[in-house]
């Protein structure tokens, strides 16, 4: 039996069904570094790759890492650090797949911050003075070791020259203010506080003395890689478009002034809940346009991490832990990256 042509017409003008959003849970731990999330989220596009994201908040990266290698969270961060490797030789289940903070040339996103009495007194000139000065790291076996470890060779100093202590981003801001550290590998946006309190000393970008350093990273689930591949491509897709207009909207390593500038900041300023006023006055992160980490960075610092019996086992590797594939992918598809400005 033949439908009318009229009927046909009209059975052919209604919207198809809409595909069903898959659901991607998001684990983040509320800092400048979650960037990429707020962009891509605040912008739709997410929406616009048929997920509903739900972003679930962490007070530390670390307590993240267990459900997302048991597969309970999809997506997550971190840094690069020994328990990372040491977790992969126990057959952890989740991958590197996107940068998510580093720095660059021009950037003082992370600073070797010197004590301002210190300065000021010329006990600290030059990298050699921070022979046994006390230098406060997030925790043994972390990136940020690493950093300081390359600080200690340009100043010709072995990394057990230095006294470290272990503390968190807060807590070193009160030691700087009580004297109680001397030094610390620091981060936007405690560096700009201590700065601004009169504390310490911004002595130099760790850009100068470790070039191109990978900060953090965003991490997918196996099980999620595995299972649902597509949702994780889409994904990947919204997450890189957001690092795009981020690049547009910094200029100098801070946000620039005008229409895209102006956008990300007021994004950033309600994912952090930080006042815009706060969000500008501090130095911004270097992010990819093409989501890929920096795997240099990754492998010096997994060889430092040996050298210091931080990891033993000799058979994991920096590979062990990565997969390029999807964000690969998702540049591929959205096509070069052609910087836009105001």
């Amino acid at each position: 039996m033949r439908l009318p042509i009229a009927l046909l017409a009209a059975a052919l003008a209604l919207p198809l069904p809409s595909r069903a959003a898959d659901a991607v849970t998001v684990a983040t731990v509320g800092n400048s570094s979650d960037a990429g999330f707020f962009i891509a989220e605040a912008k739709g596009y997410f929406r616009a790759e048929a997920l509903d994201v739900t972003f679930i908040p962490f007070d530390t990266a670390q307590r993240m890492l267990p459900s997302l290698g048991k597969g309970e969270l999809d997506v997550g961060s971190g840094t690069a650090s020994a328990s990372l490797y040491n977790g992969a030789a126990r057959g952890l289940g989740m991958k590197i797949v996107a940068d998510r903070s580093r720095t660059g040339p021009g950037n003082f996103f992370q600073t070797l911050m010197i004590r301002k009495a210190l300065m000021d007194s010329g006990r600290y000139k030059t990298y050699a003075d921070l022979k046994g000065l006390k230098i406060a790291l997030l925790a043994p076996g972390g990136s940020p070791s690493s950093t300081l470890n390359e600080a200690a060779k340009k100043g010709g100093l072995a990394f057990a020259d230095i006294e470290t202590v272990f503390i968190s981003f807060p807590q070193q801001a009160a030691a700087f203010k009580t004297g109680a550290i001397d030094g610390s590998i620091m981060i936007e946006p405690f560096a700009t506080a201590i700065v601004a309190a009169g504390d310490g000393v911004r002595a130099v970008s760790t850009e100068d003395f470790y070039p191109d350093d990978q900060i953090g990273m965003v991490f997918f689930s196996e099980k999620f890689i595995r299972e649902r591949r597509a949702a994780g491509l889409r994904f990947m897709k919204a997450y890189v478009r957001a690092l795009r207009d981020y690049n547009d909207a910094v200029k100098d390593g801070a946000f620039a002034r005008g229409p895209k500038g102006d956008a990300i900041v007021a994004i950033m300023s309600k994912g952090l809940g930080m006042p815009e006023a706060q969000i500008r006055a501090a130095y911004v992160q270097a992010l990819s346009p093409e989501g890929k980490p920096a795997v240099a960075s990754l492998r010096k610092d997994l060889e430092f991490f040996r050298v210091q019996g931080f990891v033993t086992d000799a058979s994991v590797s920096v590979d062990n832990v990565l997969d390029l594939s999807l964000v690969e992918e998702a540049a591929r598809e959205l096509g070069p990256y052609l910087p836009a400005r105001d």
